[in-house]
């Protein structure tokens, strides 16, 4: 069967629709990574706070993706649309008018609702758009996600800390609104799957029972851990729905497939992990120099936006999987950089994790578009799902509690140093996160202590930051080994081919 777009040029105003769309979804990525200190302080957050709201910005995503996937064939990607711009007014609006931790973290779930919902259209359409050239697209498409990072970065460092944080979230109603108005009355193509004549049942065979239970796995650990079911419960609702999705399909999962989706677990912490963190992670160093530590942010994804945007020529040279490991290894080389530099060599080191970070995500679903287009939307937005709740559920809190636990270790050995009590005053406050119960700094205390107090303090806490960079870098070293064994593996077999379905 032949889509009846294959003759067809491409509808670029709809591509520059969806481009949009996403850059208003890393608008809300930005002002909630550039803003977290001024909610730590007004609300008193400790730092696994802090990383459990940053992580709730992502692991929704999940959600709203994978359902919409799989029934968005059938309702229309225009009221996916819909969903998801009423999804970014109201989370705007309730951040807005926050009034403690649950406030921000409402507001901040149902912003990530809608930006799945976004994403669970724009790649299935860019795969029909542009059926030959996926990578190369995909590349472009998700030029948009840096690309709102930086402009939503450079208003909100240039606005600075005389404008509330509230005013600062109000920014997402810009890209939000041009994006209703670009695509409101667009006509969405037929995805190439259901062009194709691939059966829904076909469509999930492909991500199989193995895929279900990676997804419902992460998805329903974090809502039972939020509502606070039991582990007994929990493991019920995530062998139901595996259950069901056996009963139904009856295939255990293409295994290429599910070995890019367990890749997408290290790549998202690399990538959206360390990103949700970095500001804060290197505002000491950044402020040695007189510079805002958000504007590391923004400079490694100016270099994300403009790469991608020349992803065709690279990838055509080196191949999609040549160009992931070729990725992991700088973006290694960076992690390990940033953990150690000082001064101006903060800036190289950036550099090379922007480089490094640049093509991850658009890439693997360009591979996964590639070989899995019988998945149709399910394949291609479950990888995505995956990276994001892993960065979500595992990558933010990780990060914080690296941070949090490091800080109380090394308090204490400073106290046995220098037969201080720095412990039992300020670090007294016994919390409980997705990593267990822990002790955390009072913020309120160190910020009211004495100079010969805070000093040690503070410089623990800084070291503890840089040194979390060094544990993240082992995640894209592991990257590096799977990209290997998959170039090996696609050898053996003639060579990486895009597998093309509606032609005959």
């Amino acid at each position: 069967m032949t889509t009846s777009r294959s003759n067809e040029a491409p509808d670029m105003s709809l591509f520059w629709g969806c481009f949009i769309a996403l850059i208003a979804t890393s608008f809300g990525f930005i002002i909630r990574a550039l803003i977290i200190g001024d909610w730590a302080t007004q609300f008193d957050l400790t730092e696994t706070q802090k990383g459990e709201l940053l992580g709730v910005g992502l692991w929704p995503f999940a959600i709203s993706i994978v359902l919409f996937s799989l029934v968005i064939d059938r309702i229309g990607y225009r009221n996916a649309m819909i969903f998801g711009l009423v999804c970014h007014i109201t989370s705007a609006v309730i951040t807005i008018m926050a009034k403690d931790y649950w406030w921000l973290y409402v507001g901040t779930f149902i912003c990530a609702l809608g930006n799945g919902t976004v994403e669970a259209y724009i790649n299935p359409v860019v795969a029909t758009l542009f059926r030959k050239e996926k990578t190369k697209w995909f590349n472009i498409l998700h030029a948009g996600w840096p690309g709102g990072m930086v402009l939503g970065g450079i208003l909100l460092l240039l606005l600075g800390g005389s404008v509330g944080w509230e005013v600062k979230v109000g920014l997402i109603f810009i890209p939000t609104t041009l994006y209703a108005f670009l695509l409101w009355g667009k006509k969405f193509p037929v995805q190439e799957r259901v062009a194709a004549g691939v059966s829904y049942q076909d469509m999930l065979k492909e991500a199989g029972i193995l895929g279900a239970f990676i997804i419902s796995l992460l998805v329903f650990k974090e809502i039972g851990r939020i509502f606070g079911f039991s582990d007994v419960l929990t493991w019920v609702i995530i062998l139901a729905a595996t259950g069901a999705f056996s009963f139904y399909t009856k295939s255990l999962g293409r295994p290429l497939f599910i070995i890019m989706l367990l890749i997408m677990i290290p790549l998202a912490i690399t990538e959206l992990g360390v990103d949700s963190w970095i500001s804060d992670l290197m505002a000491g160093e950044m402020q040695n120099m007189g510079i805002a530590g958000g504007w590391v942010l923004v400079y490694t994804s100016l270099i994300m936006m403009v790469l991608r945007f020349f992803a065709g020529p690279i990838v055509q040279k080196l191949s999609p999987l040549g160009l992931l490991a070729t990725c992991a290894a700088i973006a290694a080389l960076g992690l390990f950089a940033l953990s150690s530099a000082t001064g101006a060599m903060v800036l190289l080191a950036a550099t090379l994790y922007g480089v490094g970070k640049t093509f991850f995500w658009p890439t693997t679903l360009g591979v996964v578009a590639e070989q899995f287009p019988r998945g149709g939307a399910l394949t291609l937005n479950g990888v995505a799902a995956v990276g994001m709740l892993a960065a979500g559920i595992v990558g933010g809190p990780f990060l914080g509690n690296i941070q949090d636990k490091q800080v109380d270790k090394e308090i204490t050995a400073y106290d046995a140093t220098n037969s201080t009590q720095l412990h039992s005053t300020y670090v007294t406050t016994e919390k409980t996160g997705i990593f267990g119960k822990y002790m955390a700094v009072d913020h309120d205390k160190v910020a009211a202590a004495p100079d010969t107090d805070k000093q040690p303090i503070q410089t623990i806490q800084a070291g503890a930051k840089k040194g979390a960079l060094k544990t993240v870098a082992l995640f894209p070293v592991f990257m590096l080994l799977c990209y290997l064994g998959l170039i090996f593996y696609f050898r053996s077999r003639g060579g990486y081919k895009p597998v093309l379905i509606g032609d005959h």
